[in-house]
């Protein structure tokens, strides 16, 4: 059995190392280093396979959900609901932006945020709702939207981890995750279902007239050289990163078929214990593309499995070991332990497992054995 990684780019890129050489050879022959062809023809064919309008490449997912804030000209104090029980990027923009981030809990089956927080958050201040679809999973974008209309509020879709994912509205038809709400934005960090080898980004929209200030913005506030029209950020993907993509993209699907199967198989092996919570998946099967592959450990000791299974040389995580309400930077009186129920009992039993392209079945075999092992 080959050694169990967290992550396997090494082995990813093996199989797809021909064209990625000669993806990245062209651009160094070319010396075209930024914004140069290999970016534009990722551009185009991220909004075919989308189906968006607009996709506007940057330097990484952070930007990228900052320059969506900019674009949408909130100002400051304007306050922003998002979920307590994600990576701190989501948050840390929009205090970056000084407006007032409002966070709420989250929903136990999926680990998004809740429809019913959301509802009791909103006041006459809330201009903005950011769904952090998790783990690859999107958000009840039905419900959502449905808020956000009558309340005349922005949604913006921090779409980092779901990539790929299809979305399957009430009615039956489907979109991909990111392209539901006003604006979206994305990761392309090296573990990402679609990643590249260094930083990167995209903000997707249907918006003519955003998509336009966005460009702008990503450029230093230029659309014209030395015209500067609006406050701007440097924020551009590079042309070997988007040679990278432009690799990967074509398998895209089949990278999250294959999470999916490895996703399967731990569920299949881990299924109806005692001890143990499966990932729900809230949908059709193409609707999670397990970015993360996330259990729940109910009444037994979480922490003494995650050492069980690192000490047989099993890497696994804790996503998010600290919930955002509780860290240092974002500490507020507004919030209420009473008010983070699901998220606070998430950090206590949360465990992610290796997920990526390249896992075989004699590892999520040991992987589970490993599990039931120490679960007795």
């Amino acid at each position: 059995m080959k050694k169990i990684q967290m992550v396997d780019l090494k082995g990813q890129y093996e199989n797809i190392k021909e064209t990625v050489n000669h993806s990245i050879q062209e651009v160094l022959d070319t010396n075209t280093y930024i914004n140069g062809p290999q970016v534009h023809q990722f551009q185009k064919s991220l909004e075919e396979y989308l189906d968006v309008k607009h996709v506007i490449p940057c330097a990484n997912g952070t930007d990228a959900l900052q320059i969506a804030m900019m674009g949408l000209d909130l100002k400051p104090g304007d306050e922003v609901i998002t979920a307590d029980f994600t990576f701190a990027a989501t948050v840390e923009v929009i205090a970056l932006l000084q407006l007032t981030p409002v966070l709420v809990d989250v929903d136990m089956d999926t680990f998004n945020i809740s429809i019913e927080a959301i509802k009791k958050a909103i006041t006459p201040k809330t201009k903005a709702i950011v769904p952090v679809h998790l783990f690859g999973q999107a958000a009840n974008m039905d419900a959502i939207m449905e808020i956000a209309a009558a309340h005349n509020l922005y949604v913006i879709e921090d779409n980092a981890q779901a990539i790929g994912a299809n979305y399957k509205y009430g009615d039956g038809s489907k979109k991909k995750a990111g392209v539901i709400g006003h604006v979206a934005s994305t990761s392309f960090f090296p573990s990402k279902n679609l990643g590249c080898y260094g930083d990167g980004g995209a903000i997707f929209t249907n918006d003519d007239a955003l998509a336009h200030q966005i460009r702008g913005i990503v450029n230093h506030g230029m659309y014209e050289r030395y015209h500067h029209d609006v406050v701007g950020v440097n924020s551009r993907l590079d042309s070997i990163q988007a040679a990278v993509l432009n690799a990967k993209l074509p398998k895209l699907d089949a990278y999250n078929v294959a999470r999916q199967a490895a996703a399967n198989a731990y569920s299949a092996a881990l299924a109806n214990h005692k001890n143990i919570v499966t990932p729900f998946i809230f949908g059709d099967k193409d609707s999670h593309v397990f970015h993360q592959y996330t259990l729940r450990i109910i009444d037994a000791d979480r922490n003494g499995l995650m050492q069980h299974l690192l000490d047989k040389g099993i890497p696994c995580a804790i996503y998010y070991p600290i919930p955002l309400h509780s860290q240092k930077a974002y500490l507020d009186t507004r919030y209420k332990e009473e008010d983070f129920p699901v998220t606070n009992q998430l950090i206590k039993e949360v465990l992610s497992l290796p997920m990526h392209t390249e896992l075989e079945e004699d590892q999520v075999k040991f992987i589970t054995d490993s599990i039931l092992e120490y679960l007795k």
